[in-house]
């Protein structure tokens, strides 16, 4: 995140916003150095001297059971902040779309109307057999309430759903992020057998970060993902970077980080190879990358959740080529991929949705371009939408705000809660804890999973209360009480050598403390012993009664058949 922001509330002609602009994007944050070698998630952790990855399926452990639905969602991210009134041309208001740019506004003889409201530019017609065929939503002035204008702040928003987030400050978890931590309370221990998500470029994005881990596996770019996938291999850094590059150090180290991180390697491989494009696809980066995810997603990897990117979309200068040049790559690879997926008949299992920081303004700037706005259209694809449309209530363009942007009419937050509860079937009272307890309020896209029976469960603030009559379980509580909600847990340093765990008990039960190394393999009991209601502190070190070498370990708290793991530093 930049120190320095440009305001926006300077004329563009001054010069001035262009300038804040090259240094927000000249200021690169920590978590963007890490992730920019192509490193980052999957749970790198140091034990000992040595770096190694806790994604390691272990022999030991066995993999957590997949979500309750085949379906995947892939999210594709229009870096830079894609111009929606390029995208989805509002007909009705159509005069004052053009007089407000004059020079670069796209000529009627030029949009495809796919409605008498609303349509698009011809050179995204590569869409228009997948409108058609029920397979292309678009969903009207997305944003949300004060919207930031910065390209990281924005970012940041979108990924942790966190609306306070400004600069340095802000949520530093994503909405994908805590619905797999859930998913995967033990992931430490126990990761799935194949990726929870991919993720190609797009380096500093929180949307699967975690509390503990980035559950994404993580390449830079397409190249580094494909190289893994036709040859199983982990690719190396460029020894060119230890020699000219002053953090030399740090890569060094960083370097043994690669070859222990991408443990899943084998797992995409051997689906790449099961798997085979029966399309072509155009020779560009964005192709490439739809083109990859088909064939894993046709040899049966078993990844839920992909994000893949397209930069470019900071036209500030010269947008109508940069914008057709973006669009018709996108529209042509996406309609190739659906073709693809058909194939197999896979296409109806495969949700797309964009998502882009900000949109732009309604009025053109000097530089036949146009500056950081506010709302923009998301478009939706794939035939799980059972039919095309326009949804929701386009902004008016004759009621900008002060700066000529659109306002926002559909949350998008409201817009990840559809598709969390309704397309990858996360119960309701789950989603609205990912999104940081925003209101459940569903669009309709033309998906539901009411075929899927979830228990209903109540959660309360109050916590369980044990039966008069003790049940057969030893313990005497009931076996299934909601356990993770309502047990806390955290590791804490009195001093620096000392490691401690604090614990909070909310009824009485027997609790089982097991340490783990980084390789999952168990060296010792910390705790085994009934808990009473209330709070705890446990020494590990005292209880471990021995040596443990420095480095990083994963604590396991079982209570009843609940598992839940944090790592902590052994200093």
């Amino acid at each position: 995140m930049c120190d320095t922001h440009h305001d926006h509330n300077i004329e563009p002609h001054k010069g001035l916003e262009h300038d804040g602009h090259d240094i927000e994007h000249k200021n690169w944050s920590r978590r963007s150095f890490v992730q920019a070698l192509g490193i980052f998630g999957s749970g790198s952790m140091m034990l000992g001297h040595n770096m190694l990855s806790a994604s390691a399926p272990s022999p030991l452990t066995a993999a957590i059971a997949d979500a309750e639905t085949d379906n995947i969602l892939i999210l594709i991210r229009l870096n830079g902040g894609n111009d929606g009134l390029s995208t989805v041309i509002p007909i009705q208001q159509y005069d004052t779309y053009a007089n407000a740019r004059p020079n670069i506004y796209i000529p009627e003889s030029k949009i495809l109307r796919l409605t008498d409201d609303f349509g698009v530019p011809t050179y995204m017609n590569s869409l228009e057999p997948m409108w058609g065929e029920g397979q292309f939503k678009a969903v009207h002035g997305v944003g949300y309430e004060n919207q930031s204008l910065s390209h990281f702040t924005g970012s940041d928003i979108y990924a942790n759903t966190d609306l306070t987030t400004t600069g340095f400050d802000g949520l530093n978890t994503g909405w994908m992020g805590r619905h797999f931590e859930d998913c995967f309370p033990d992931y430490l221990i126990n990761p799935p057998e194949a990726p929870a998500a991919i993720q190609i470029g797009s380096i500093s994005n929180l949307v699967f970060q975690g509390e503990e881990t980035n559950y994404a596996f993580v390449t830079n770019n397409i190249d580094q993902l494909e190289e893994i996938a036709q040859t199983g291999f982990f690719y190396d850094l460029d020894n060119s970077l230890f020699d000219s590059c002053m953090y030399g150090d740090q890569l060094r180290f960083l370097r043994g980080v690669a070859n222990t991180t991408y443990e899943y390697a084998g797992k995409i491989h051997q689906a790449y190879l099961q798997g085979q494009n029966q399309v072509e696809y155009q020779d560009n980066g964005f192709a490439r990358q739809l083109a990859l995810l088909a064939r894993l997603i046709k040899g049966n990897l078993g990844t839920k959740v992909y994000m893949i990117s397209m930069g470019g979309f900071d036209t500030h200068g010269n947008q109508p080529l940069a914008h057709e040049r973006l669009m018709s790559n996108l529209s042509i690879a996406v309609s190739n991929f659906y073709e693809d997926l058909a194939f197999t008949e896979q296409d109806n299992q495969v949700l797309s949705m964009t998502f882009s920081e900000f949109g732009r303004r309604i009025y053109e700037n000097g530089s036949n371009g146009t500056d950081h706005g506010k709302a923009a259209p998301t478009l939706f694809f794939g035939s799980g939408l059972n039919g095309s449309a326009f949804v929701g209530e386009h902004p008016s363009l004759d009621a900008p705000n002060g700066r000529g942007n659109l306002e926002y009419t559909m949350d998008f937050r409201d817009l990840y809660a559809t598709v969390l509860a309704e397309w990858l079937c996360v119960p309701i009272n789950k989603v609205e804890q990912h999104l940081l307890d925003h209101p459940y309020a569903p669009v309709n896209l033309g998906f539901n999973c009411s075929g899927i029976d979830f228990p209903d469960i109540a959660y309360s603030d109050d916590p369980p209360t044990l039966p008069d009559t003790p049940p057969s379980d030893p313990d005497g509580m009931d076996p299934n009480p909601d356990i993770e909600n309502a047990v806390t847990h955290r590791p804490f340093y009195p001093t620096e050598n000392n490691p401690h765990i604090y614990i909070e008990m909310p009824f009485a039960a027997h609790v089982d403390i097991q340490l783990y190394n980084i390789l999952g393999q168990n060296v010792g009991t910390v705790f085994n012993e009934m808990m009473l209601e209330g709070s705890a502190e446990i020494n590990i070190r005292e209880r471990m009664r021995g040596s443990l070498a420095t480095g990083k370990y994963i604590y396991r708290i079982q209570v009843a058949d609940q598992k839940m793991s944090k790592s902590v530093m052994i200093m």
